[in-house]
């Protein structure tokens, strides 16, 4: 699987201390930044991730920032996004299992990189249920997408 990653200034050392960590489960990693403990700007980042998943150049996404609240703001806002904001294993696997979540976003000044890791390994591992009503509630979330969708 191909994971792009991106960062924050207050997110760049776990980012860091990620990337292995995720190469070492078996998974391809995209560093997308930033690269600095500098104030950056979230959407910046948040933007670079999505896109390479919206895309289909990457599988999925993470993304770190100070509490990973900026960085799921700004992800939702992209069409076929599903950026969840986890901090808790229970979280982890739920939203791969119920909303089908294609971007996880986490907070370095929130959780340490143990938790980190293990949020990872089970948001990777965890596959979309594909139940009849997880896909019929996804389904709806991509309708409202649409409905609110800028036209040109």
């Amino acid at each position: 699987m191909k994971v792009a990653v991106g960062a924050d200034h207050a997110g760049v050392r776990l980012k860091d201390e990620l990337i292995s960590f995720i190469e070492s489960l078996g998974h391809q990693v995209e560093d997308l930044g930033c690269n600095c403990t500098d104030s950056v700007d979230y959407p910046d980042y948040a933007i670079a991730v999505c896109e390479k998943v919206t895309q289909g150049e990457a599988d999925k996404g993470i993304l770190i920032c100070g509490t990973g609240i900026g960085m799921t703001i700004a992800a939702n806002k992209v069409p076929g996004i599903r950026c969840a904001l986890v901090h808790d294993l229970f979280s982890a696997k739920a939203t791969r299992e119920h909303n089908d979540s294609n971007v996880l976003a986490m907070g370095e000044r929130v959780i340490g990189p143990g938790v980190a890791q293990e949020i990872i390994r089970i948001w990777l591992e965890t596959e979309f249920s594909q139940g009849e009503r997880h896909q019929n509630r996804v389904s709806k979330v991509k309708a409202i997408e649409d409905k609110f969708a800028l036209h040109p």
